[in-house]
């Protein structure tokens, strides 16, 4: 779980503070939940959880649920919030996030 990772609270803190619909900011987000201020290492890790099929991406429909990802009380990125995302992480254009994108993404925010 994403607790063995970062700080419950830490992870509890950032979820909520992008409660409200079209409110999410990955920057900020992966501030307050202390992603930002990990090792690369760690990081890899969280892709790993996220990438919920193992595929070795993060696709659109993984993305749209990063924040349950982190925990279950989180809630799905509206489209608008995915795509935004999407754009900002997915540098080689292929429509999906690979772990090297996300390192650069997290750590970049």
């Amino acid at each position: 779980p994403m607790t063995d990772l970062l700080a419950a609270g830490d992870i509890s803190k950032a979820v909520s503070a992008f409660a409200a619909p079209e409110s999410f900011n990955h920057k900020k987000f992966f501030e307050l939940c202390g992603l930002k201020s990990k090792s690369k290492e760690i990081m890899q890790k969280v892709f790993h959880v996220l990438d919920q099929d193992q595929s070795g991406f993060i696709e659109k429909e993984e993305l749209c649920l990063i924040l349950k990802g982190f925990t279950p009380e989180g809630r799905s990125l509206s489209d608008k919030e995915t795509t935004a995302l999407l754009a900002a992480g997915d540098k080689d254009g292929d429509g999906k996030i690979g772990v090297d994108e996300f390192v650069t993404l997290v750590s970049e925010s």
